[in-house]
């Protein structure tokens, strides 16, 4: 058995693939192939790729050799998969299911979100000039909000996502840097029970 009664599991060939995949996508073409031939030596004399490696010191009485298949799932279906893909993107020289649409929005136009987001579980404290605060609860509720230390306030009310969440959008885009934005979250049905103050101040950046 080739299990030592220590940690969980052996090293992955199919992660050396995804390795190198992010080598070639950060332009060191190099890197990925020295990757790809390391990837290749990791199959069994057969050529299948197995889901794990053996990483420690040779046993050949259990033919577990440092760098050679140690007994795990063998072909890995997506190990392969893996591989085949990595020679098709080195021909290529870009990874080669890449989304363009992607790729094109967020990598060449830099395409960033009109939204700055805030939720219980991921407080941020600042946010950009320019950005829509959107605050994000688990129940619906109304968001009272002020920009300027409660002289004057709004309320919005969430909306449901599709996703199980709700939202509300507060209109902060126009707001100049350095502002400070106060808001409390006003949860229904009981419309008078309003939970602590929150704060999110605007940043030129």
């Amino acid at each position: 058995d080739p299990f030592d009664g220590t940690g969980i599991g052996r090293a992955w060939p199919l992660l050396t693939g995804e390795r190198a995949h992010y080598e070639l996508a950060a332009g060191r073409r190099q890197t990925a192939l020295v990757l790809r031939q390391a990837l290749e030596q990791f199959a069994s004399c057969g050529g299948l790729l197995p889901e794990q490696i053996w990483d420690g010191p040779d046993i050949p009485e259990k033919e577990l050799i440092f760098g050679k298949p140690s007994g795990s799932a063998m072909p890995l279906v997506w190990a392969h998969a893996e591989y085949i893909k990595l020679l098709r993107s080195l021909r290529d020289g870009q990874v080669f299911d890449t989304p363009r649409q992607t790729s094109q929005r967020y990598i060449q136009e830099k395409t960033g979100s009109a939204f700055a987001i805030w939720r219980a579980n991921a407080k941020c404290q600042t946010i950009p000039v320019g950005k829509i605060l959107r605050v994000e609860d688990l129940e619906p509720s109304m968001i009272e909000w002020s920009p300027d230390s409660w002289q004057s306030t709004q309320q919005v009310e969430t909306r449901p996502s599709g996703l199980g969440m709700y939202f509300a959008d507060l209109a902060t885009e126009q707001l100049a840097a350095e502002t400070v934005i106060h808001f409390r979250i006003q949860a229904y049905p009981d419309q008078l029970a309003k939970e602590q103050e929150f704060i999110v101040r605007l940043t030129k950046y």
